[in-house]
């Protein structure tokens, strides 16, 4: 619910000074708002239905209210959580549950890498899909932990995810990492 609020103050937390932002909400928002119209029609005909029983009907129309407002915050979580490049990391996020910091040190390739199926049970991958696809594949030379909603954490390898741009973000993350490298010293 706190993503709602930086919502609609047009705000995105963990953005910090020099970093650049990279969406991954769009592909997503016609599916999730569609979902909350849905979600509101079934309260305007729960209203109807339900109203000869006002307890009832109290207690349907707070759910029905909830639920509304919460479709409308897991797309609010996404916007206001972009994946972030700092001059040291990349940190990818999914929404308020998944928030990964990879160094870019351990980052040993990334490509354009248009998926639309995911094995949930590839060890050692992590898929952070947003309407089903991911864009953009980074094969890490080191693993990272990431950690789950529930606390449980394991080592990743390679990382799939998705973003707006997300040829934009890789020629980020190839700047990135080619600025950590120094340049070869000239021939002698």
């Amino acid at each position: 619910m706190w993503s709602l609020l930086l919502w609609v103050a047009r705000r995105r937390t963990g953005v910090g000074p020099g970093d650049q932002a990279f969406g991954h909400a769009r592909d997503q928002a016609a599916l999730l708002f569609g979902f909350g119209f849905v979600c509101v029609v079934e309260t305007v005909g729960m209203s109807y239905l339900l109203g000869p029983w006002p307890v009832l009907h109290a207690v349907v129309l707070v759910l029905d209210v909830y639920t509304v407002l919460f479709v409308v915050g897991l797309h609010a979580a996404s916007v206001t959580r972009p994946h972030t490049l700092s001059g040291d990391a990349l940190r990818l996020r999914q929404a308020a549950h998944v928030d990964l910091r990879i160094p870019l040190e351990r980052i040993a390739s990334a490509s354009y890498d248009l998926k639309f199926t995911h094995d949930k049970k590839e060890d050692g991958v992590l898929n952070l899909p947003v309407g089903s696809q991911t864009s953009l594949t980074l094969t890490l030379a080191e693993p990272v932990v990431s950690v789950g909603l529930l606390g449980g954490t394991r080592e990743v390898h390679t990382v799939r995810c998705h973003a707006d741009d997300a040829r934009a973000l890789l020629r980020a993350v190839t700047r990135a990492r080619t600025a950590l490298s120094p340049p070869p010293g000239r021939p002698a």
